[in-house]
């Protein structure tokens, strides 16, 4: 178990704008920085980074946290971990305490499979490094592929045994339960329920996720009969979807920022080949179908790809498909054609790095034009076949949110079609006029550009929304389980106010400067709160209130409730932030900000929400007063009902409120 010291080393040595910045290609606006969110899909910016509170925001989705929380939401670590991943990141020295059997026994599933898919690409670097037949066999190979030592070492090239249980047996020594092997797909359990190697005879590919933990396994036979396949790869697993994994990814983030741009190739050969040519920048969807969420890896870095094609006609058409995707998600799409059926690695290996350099530098061409060429060679002097290419071309050409560039595709396509560009502009807002009434009117909430204004102090816009009004708008429910009523939202009102100012002094009468945070806690001592993450949280307060302090916000960030954690967030986050241009004497507009009135602010919140306990008081008398009651408890009942009558009237006109009941 991880001590509480060195958790709060690690807290505290994170920083939001690194963490986030190694997954999100953020940029500078006001004092925030803000990204494409990358829980969800969206084409403008609405995720939020405050480097002031150490938090993120995402005003699209509605997610929020710190950097532990952003770790474990993004990579779905457990707490320890994240922990350890911000340890490694800032080189800070674990510290354990001894855990008992039954806390190792309860150790973390998917942790167990982290533990032992690393344990395993070690096995299969030793078995290629220290054996004389991995040396002989799995070396040679690699070596024989031009690959150097240092370049085997960093993508942690291995081979395994051609053995059936070498693996499986080793494993089972090391202390690895045979059902972790199953599900990892490191072996294969037969009938009888014994296990053999999945892997044994190839050479390994390991396959890390973004923070380069293995996750899972690529192997190539050296053997030479058709019946063996070439390629064969670890299953679906806890901790592996291939559809959201790209292959190098992990070694290439921080060149495809550097070079705004990410090469696209096809197998694990090509990212090591162009890594070895100088060529960091590059990613594989590993013989797969490029999919959505791998997409969404990519346009978190750039929006500029390039796919490099190896010159096989039938498997270019065959991606042209997928290559849409890259344009529907607002990417930049360029293809590069190696001559003479080479592929990245072929054309490496043949010509050198300096020559690769140049070719992918000289010979990259828009995808626009790169497809109609393609499908206009296949489709011949075939009338119908170039009326589909026509349609196929607008289609990709519609999916393009530039307006200009669409503009330059369809005045340039409509010569190479020989087509009218009045045709090529009717067919594409034919496109267009469907998709949009399509369109959902959730995703397109979802995806509303957030506000240009640099963050002001107060709620976001929705802050006081109930979940029904939400519903109204089409947008998610508040923060917290539980239904946001006017009631609960009162209460979450009390709680923004003791996170955001609950330490600032203000002058109250009779008691002088007195902080916020004592004085709203006196005055509330009588109310009950239904929200349990309110609840908690102004718990937390009164216990420091006893000790003279007043907790910051951040205390609440990474609690182990996320509601706590998501109401916290929610409560100091603002999309919003005041221009420079105002306030200042050359304009003469000045504005006011909400901690320029904090008396005023807290005493409406306190008479809100002791208004609100009246008339829930004045509920619960009138449902007694359809009882049968005695005459001396009917006026007593009279006697309560008409005082709480008064304290209402009293309030509503301190609020404002006409109470016309």
């Amino acid at each position: 178990m991880i001590t509480k010291e060195t958790i709060e080393k690690v807290l505290d040595a994170a920083r939001i704008e690194e963490v986030v910045g190694d997954f999100v290609d953020l940029k500078k606006r006001g004092t925030s920085l803000i990204g494409n969110c990358p829980f969800h899909n969206e084409k403008t910016p609405s995720f939020h980074v405050s480097m002031a509170k150490g938090i993120y925001k995402c005003f699209g989705c509605g997610v929020g946290g710190d950097s532990l929380k952003f770790v474990m939401e993004l990579e779905k670590y457990s707490y320890p971990e994240a922990i350890r991943y911000l340890a490694d990141k800032y080189n800070i020295a674990i510290e354990e305490v001894e855990r008992s059997p039954a806390q190792l026994a309860a150790q973390d599933k998917r942790e167990s499979l982290y533990v032992l898919s690393s344990w395993a690409g070690k096995f299969f670097k030793e078995q290629m490094w220290t054996t004389e037949v991995g040396q002989s066999i799995g070396l040679s190979y690699f070596k024989e592929r031009g690959y150097r030592e240092d370049i085997v070492k960093k993508f942690e090239l291995g081979y395994s045994p051609d053995q059936w249980t070498a693996l499986s047996d080793a494993a089972a020594a090391a202390g690895f339960h045979k059902d972790y092997l199953s599900l990892i797909g490191l072996s294969i359990e037969r009938e009888d329920g014994s296990l053999y190697d999945r892997f044994r005879g190839r050479v390994i590919f390991p396959i890390h996720n973004l923070t380069g933990r293995v996750i899972g396994f690529g192997g190539r036979t050296l053997k030479t009969e058709k019946s063996v396949p070439k390629y064969v790869n670890s299953p679906e697993s806890d901790i592996y979807h291939k559809s959201d994994v790209l292959y190098g990814l992990n070694f290439a983030k921080k060149a495809i920022m550097d070079k705004d741009s990410c090469y696209l190739v096809e197998g694990y050969a090509d990212v090591i080949s162009m890594h070895q040519a100088g060529v960091e920048n590059v990613v594989s969807s590993s013989g797969t179908s490029l999919t959505t969420g791998q997409i969404k890896l990519i346009g978190r870095f750039t929006q500029n790809v390039v796919i490099l094609y190896d010159g096989d006609a039938a498997g270019i058409k065959a991606s042209l498909r997928g290559t849409d995707m890259l344009l529907e998600e607002g990417l930049n799409v360029k293809v590069l054609l190696f001559p003479d059926g080479n592929d990245p690695d072929s054309y490496v290996q043949s010509f050198g790095s300096t020559a690769f350099k140049e070719y992918i530098d000289t010979n990259q061409q828009d995808f626009i034009f790169y497809k109609t060429n393609i499908l206009l060679k296949d489709a011949g002097a075939d009338p119908i076949k170039r009326a589909e290419v026509i349609r196929e071309v607008v289609q990709s050409i519609a999916l393009i949110p530039d307006e200009i560039k669409v503009s330059v595709f369809i005045k340039q396509c409509s010569a190479l079609l020989d087509m009218e560009e009045r045709v090529l502009l009717t067919e594409l807002n034919k496109m267009r006029l469907n998709k949009a009434k399509a369109q959902d009117k959730k995703e397109a909430a979802a995806s509303r550009p957030a506000p240009m204004h640099p963050e002001m102090d107060g709620p976001p816009l929705d802050f006081f929304l109930t979940d029904e009004e939400r519903a109204q708008i089409g947008i998610e429910p508040a923060t917290g389980t539980q239904v946001a009523t006017s009631e609960i939202l009162q209460e979450r009102e009390i709680v923004r106010i003791l996170l955001n100012y609950g330490a600032e002094l203000a002058v109250w009468e009779g008691d002088g400067d007195v902080p916020i945070a004592p004085y709203l806690l006196n005055a509330i001592d009588d109310i009950t709160f239904e929200d349990k993450a309110s609840a908690f949280i102004v718990e937390v307060f009164r216990k420091k209130a006893e000790d003279f302090e007043i907790p910051e916000a951040k205390f609440f960030f990474s609690h182990e409730d996320s509601t706590v954690q998501d109401l916290a967030i929610s409560c100091v986050s603002s999309p919003y932030e005041l221009s420079p241009n105002w306030n200042d004497d050359k304009r003469k507009i000045y504005v006011t900000r909400e901690h320029e009135h904090l008396k005023a602010l807290t005493t409406q919140a306190i008479y809100r929400i002791k208004k609100r306990k009246v008339e829930s008081e004045m509920t619960k008398i009138r449902e007694e007063l359809k009882l049968d009651q005695s005459a001396e408890d009917l006026e007593i009942l009279l006697s309560k009902y008409q005082k709480l009558k008064e304290a209402e009237k009293m309030l509503g006109a301190y609020l404002g409120n006409t109470v016309v009941k």
